[in-house]
């Protein structure tokens, strides 16, 4: 007889799964609008990028898999991956920035509805991000990216070392890591330690000065190819490490009117979401990704999270604002581990990426239901306005008790899964037949965190070894060893 898993002590205990008719009377399981169309339930996959897409950004079979083997167990809402919105090189992530990406993306949706039976609706995510470098040797970062200028120059004449360029260049390649990290500005530094990396703060950069005039046009494209393609709305990924997030945060000190007050912090976004709105029109869903709290130092907390909620959802010269607001948490470049050299920093290495997808290991109160506090915050804040928009909650949850209690009390309107969802894509279609005792349960340990940070495809230890022998080559991971879709439940 197989021993138990010991890591399933660490999980939430469940004491006695509900039968099918329990499971039919859940909240979990009824309809909720999302402003102009009707999910069948409050079950809900939030956006993972599973790294499948062909360099190009193509659709490929791989990701029509990935997400097929999701609908099979017909969730609510299904959230495709951050999609990029620009037509620019960004590895095996998706791209929705030109017209050549829709065919792929409507084999996608296709897919999807027949692997649901038409039980799920399907959003995309649409993401902008800034450029981002590399960490690389100190040799090649004194060679290629420091800039010699005056004040630099003067700091290095000082500890006796040449001002001319031609010589000082050498000089500094050559001097042990902690010298030359003194002569150097805090950006400097930490462009040497992490890599460099644009802020929307840059305003010297022309492209990053014209971000208030590029991304709304951009951004309310894509959701045109994302309306042809047939996806039942998008999801404007306003969280994390990225673009719009970066805008929202009370780190952005920009002095354009773009940065500064909240007031203006949330500028940007409601003139994307107002693009994007007068591009798809009313009847047609657009919702909202945002941090709930930033988490790092002097970044945006509960109170601006409530405030740029209230503020998005109101009507604009379009019509409505927006359909959802779904809730995250921190994932910050500002507090990530110190990349090795060769790669490049990892929004989720940090106590703010810890906070973002907490595992076991977390501090109390442990990651089960830890950020849902963020969405009930930002839901009374809501009401309290007079808006009726829907709030997602997420993180940590794993059991139909803990969604029933969420729901209950008021906390959310949505309850999302991403890791449970990722170890059991049928776990919901258990549920619902009283067989909840047959849910492969997701450890929390974050192994597919750690391979999504390497950028390779994103599977479970909980499947991707069973049953290998059986899985054709096409279907495994590109190193082999791994199957990228979890096994067939009967």
């Amino acid at each position: 007889m197989a021993r138990p898993d010991p890591r399933l002590a660490k999980l939430l205990p469940v004491d006695r799964w509900p039968s099918a008719e329990e499971a039919r009377a859940a909240r979990w399981f009824t309809p909720v609008r999302l402003g102009p169309i009707e999910a069948k339930e409050r079950t809900w996959i939030p956006a993972m990028v599973p790294w499948r897409a062909s360099d190009d950004g193509e659709v490929t079979r791989q990701v029509v898999d990935w997400y097929a083997r999701f609908a099979a167990g017909r969730p609510g809402v299904i959230v495709i991956e951050a999609t990029g919105i620009r037509d620019v090189p960004s590895g095996p992530l998706l791209r929705i920035g030109h017209d050549r990406f829709v065919p792929g993306l409507r084999r996608l949706v296709e897919a999807v509805r027949e692997a649901s039976g038409g039980a799920s609706r399907l959003f995309i995510q649409l993401i902008d991000f800034l450029a981002i470098r590399r960490r690389v040797t100190q040799e090649k970062f004194v060679e290629r990216f420091l800039v010699i200028d005056a004040p630099l120059r003067a700091r290095a004449e000082a500890t006796g070392l040449p001002g001319d360029e031609g010589a000082l260049r050498p000089a500094l390649a050559a001097l042990e890591a902690p010298a030359l990290e003194a002569l150097l500005s805090p950006r400097e530094r930490e462009a040497l330690r992490m890599g460099q990396r644009e802020r929307v703060t840059d305003l010297h950069l022309p492209h990053v000065r014209e971000l208030p005039r590029t991304l709304p046009p951009l951004f309310a494209a894509a959701a045109r190819r994302a309306r042809q393609a047939g996806f039942d709305g998008v999801e404007l990924h306003c969280a994390h490490a990225y673009t719009l997030a970066s805008f929202l945060s009370a780190l952005n000190d920009r002095d354009d009117g773009y940065g500064g007050p909240r007031e203006q912090r949330v500028r940007l976004p409601r003139e994307v979401l107002d693009a994007v709105r007068a591009e798809v029109g009313g009847d047609w869903t657009v919702g909202l990704r945002l941090l709930g709290d930033d988490v790092v130092e002097g970044g945006s907390r509960i109170e601006d999270a409530a405030y740029f909620s209230v503020a998005l959802a109101q009507p604009g010269p379009h019509g409505r604002g927006a359909d959802f607001v779904s809730v995250s948490k921190g994932g910050r470049f500002e507090d990530a581990a110190q990349p090795k050299v060769g790669e490049a920093a990892y929004p989720y290495t940090g106590p703010s990426g810890h906070e973002c997808m907490p595992t076991v290991h977390i501090d109390p109160p442990g990651p089960f239901s830890r950020n849902v506090p963020l969405a009930a915050a930002i839901r009374q804040a809501l009401r309290a306005a007079g808006s009726e928009v829907p709030v997602v909650a997420a993180g940590g949850i794993a059991t139909l008790a803990q969604a029933e209690a969420i729901l209950a009390a008021g906390h959310a309107d949505i309850v999302a899964a991403a890791r449970q969802a990722l170890a059991d894509p049928d776990w919901w279609e258990k549920l619902r037949q009283g067989r909840g005792a047959e849910i492969r349960r997701c450890l929390f340990t974050n192994y597919c965190e750690a391979l999504d940070q390497r950028h390779k495809e994103v599977t479970c230890q909980r499947w991707d070894r069973e049953a290998l022998a059986d899985v054709p080559e096409a279907q495994r991971a590109r190193d082999g060893k791994r199957r990228l879709v979890a096994p067939p439940w009967r």
